[in-house]
């Protein structure tokens, strides 16, 4: 009796390891929450870290479209969503609040250790995309006015009319910031408009310069030209899964999954994605599956 009572303890020692270890690697079962923020972009990137996943043999649930970055940042602390797409330079001066920095390398790491540190997040592999801020000119009326770098904008700025959203005029990486990098300047005139609405200001000649994005899909639709940030007063804002420690633990395939796919994701193919989306009309998701499969990242 005595025998069978410490068979019976040490069968159950043996299931609870069993269990304990089970639980501990995780199950491909338990759905993975990906989110997203709320502009074309976010979409399609945060649908294909959803499909790689999926392709990978988890399930996943999507949570997209969620709001700007202090709405998704929250839906992380809370545990609303296990992991999106986030930009470097956002994490640094948004979340983390640090000093703008311009060097890529460096703005990686601060955000690698301050948001594990602080928040037990984990930054995968940047892409090689960089979705900064930028100015942006018609390639045929910047040949024509000698208008290669940021520099060469600042010196001519009397005769240049620009175009941008009305907070670009107050942000710190906005005029404000270009001007104290480049030379407090004047230009003939700022028209504000609705963000959506720069690109055809520009093609329109309503405007010669245009507040621009690294990755919009009008910059090759339009071909545009980006001027040189010759003085680095942008930030970097590559793009990045961002995920909570405790999925990487239970999962460490969700890394490899994810950084295999950041890793294509450079400012050319961003532009033809995004205006597959902006331009086309067509569905994130649609044009998400089709670039995942075009790459052979899922079947």
């Amino acid at each position: 009796m005595k025998r069978k009572t410490i068979w019976m303890v040490v069968s159950l020692l043996i299931l609870t390891a069993v269990l304990v270890s089970a639980c501990s690697g995780g199950s491909k079962k338990t759905p993975i929450k990906v989110g997203s923020k709320d502009f074309t972009e976010q979409f399609i990137i945060g649908e294909m870290y959803a499909l790689v996943l999926e392709d990978a043999g988890f399930d996943v649930e999507r949570k997209l479209n969620l709001g700007g970055t202090p709405v998704a940042q929250a839906a992380m602390e809370s545990g609303e969503i296990d992991l999106y797409p986030e930009y470097t330079g956002t994490g640094l001066l948004t979340v983390l609040k640090l000093p703008v920095n311009s060097d890529r390398e460096a703005v990686y790491q601060s955000v690698y250790d301050g948001y594990l540190e602080k928040y037990n997040f984990v930054w995968l592999n940047p892409s090689p995309m960089n979705n900064t801020q930028a100015i942006a000119m018609k390639r045929d009326k910047a040949e024509q006015m000698g208008i290669v770098t940021m520099s060469d904008m600042a010196a001519k700025a009397s005769e240049l009319v620009m175009v941008g959203p009305p907070e670009f005029q107050e942000r710190e990486d906005g005029l404000p910031g270009i001007k104290a990098v480049y030379g407090d300047f004047t230009l003939k005139e700022y028209k504000s408009v609705d963000p959506g609405l720069r690109y055809q200001a520009l093609v329109e000649d309503q405007a010669d310069i245009t507040v621009a994005f690294g990755t919009d899909g009008e910059i090759s639709a339009y071909d545009l030209v980006l001027l040189q940030d010759d003085k680095n007063m942008f930030p970097p804002y590559q793009v990045a899964p961002v995920v909570r420690k405790e999925i990487i633990d239970a999962f460490p395939e969700v890394e490899t999954v994810l950084n295999t796919l950041s890793a294509l994701l450079t400012d050319g193919v961003m532009q033809e994605l995004n205006y597959e989306v902006s331009g086309k009309q067509r569905e994130p998701s649609e044009v998400a599956r089709e670039f995942l499969v075009q790459a052979g990242l899922i079947k």
